[in-house]
């Protein structure tokens, strides 16, 4: 049983084909564990492909297409990785403006791996502390972002890790950040 308690809080993820799965599983159920209510956001309804690193794992069901999904009615954001997944979500200008509504609102968002793309093209990490995976140091630092190569960097509300092996650590630091709720610092 987790630590944490966020019963009640709904908690958006965002993804699509090719998402690294256990950077999707390991959160949810996380948040799950803890009394949250996770939603699978994607830029289209049906069925996505998740991997397990270049192999193809379980299929998941879409519960809210991005452009109908209003940041308003979260109370957090997850950004799981995997190349592929997140090469496609920082293209969609739907997954731009939801990732953005959540520093407007000052919201927390936990972004793991490759997830970071999506917030250089949300254009809310200037100025901000973050790690990922290593591939992604320059494209963050060019950015604005400092870059660093830790387990879990959190910076007012904002969780980033690099891969995997650092989901205890990003799990247990999402689950934080959710209970301890806005940060006035949490901004685009």
């Amino acid at each position: 049983m987790s630590e944490h308690n966020i019963a009640g809080k709904k908690v958006a993820f965002l993804l699509t084909d090719g998402v690294e799965q256990v950077e999707l599983t390991s959160p949810w159920n996380a948040v799950k564990e803890a009394g949250g209510e996770p939603t699978l956001v994607a830029p289209k309804v049906g069925k996505l492909q998740g991997y397990d690193g270049t192999e193809k794992g379980q299929e998941f069901d879409v519960d809210l297409a991005v452009a109908e999904a209003n940041a308003s009615d979260f109370h957090a954001l997850v950004i799981p990785g995997g190349v592929v997944n997140a090469d496609h979500l920082r293209a969609d200008k739907d997954a731009q403006a939801f990732t953005r509504a959540f520093f407007e609102q000052h919201k927390p968002v936990a972004s793991i791996c490759h997830g970071p793309w999506l917030l250089i093209e949300a254009g809310v990490i200037s100025g901000r502390n973050v790690t990922s995976y290593h591939t992604l140091e320059t494209d963050l630092k060019n950015a604005g972002a400092n870059w660093s190569d830790q387990e879990v960097v959190v910076d007012q509300g904002l969780v980033t890790s690099r891969n995997p092996h650092d989901l205890p650590a990003f799990n247990d630091k999402l689950l934080e950040e959710i209970e301890e709720g806005e940060h006035a610092g949490q901004t685009a």
